[in-house]
């Protein structure tokens, strides 16, 4: 008899993971998280819900470019995760030719060199972006551990949550995708 081969798990970037109501501290309570890279070695991605204490004209002002598109200087920085929070990543729609993007899906790319910042500041950026500061990762095996733990739902994730919907309102409106309302779900985990 042979023996059975399992395949590798499938891969979940360009999905959200919702926290369930059981993770009520640190970063991730409440949390919606674009998985951006997801395999063997593990995952990563950024958190689409948490506010930062700064302004988008905050960043570029620190990094010495100057911003007129005043609604633009006034849009949200997020918290992308616990990790490298000195590190900015900007989430967009158009994926360009920037220095250094990795593309995330046919939806979305991630880039984090200073040149999309230039082009932000200049009105030459991507119709669709947000900035995180940070990122949310998880080692070889964690996530799917996590997983198994019921600590996070997982659903296809869309454009009109990450870039339309209020930041309040991304948690609960993730979870519709699955139609769910997350107030409802147990604030436990628990294995059948």
């Amino acid at each position: 008899m042979a023996a059975m081969q399992l395949s590798p798990p499938s891969s979940l970037a360009g999905h959200f993971l919702i926290a369930m109501p059981s993770l009520t501290d640190g970063p991730f309570a409440r949390g919606v998280v674009l998985l951006c890279q997801h395999d063997e070695d593990g995952a990563l991605g950024l958190l689409i819900n948490q506010l930062s204490e700064y302004r988008l004209g905050d960043i570029l002002a620190q990094m010495k470019l100057e911003c007129t598109d005043l609604d633009l200087a006034d849009a949200p920085v997020l918290i992308g995760g616990p990790m490298q929070q000195e590190r900015g990543f900007v989430l967009h729609r158009e994926h360009g030719h920037w220095e250094s993007s990795f593309r995330v899906n046919e939806a979305w790319s991630i880039t984090t060199s200073r040149d999309i910042l230039v082009a932000m500041a200049a009105g030459e950026g991507p119709r669709q972006a947000l900035l995180a500061l940070g990122y949310s990762g998880w080692g070889a095996g964690q996530l799917e551990q996590e997983l198994k733990d019921n600590a996070w739902l997982t659903v296809e994730a869309n454009d009109r949550i990450i870039f339309d919907t209020p930041l309040d309102e991304r948690w609960s409106a993730a979870a519709g995708l699955m139609g769910l309302d997350p107030l409802q779900l147990p604030g436990y985990a628990g294995h059948a």
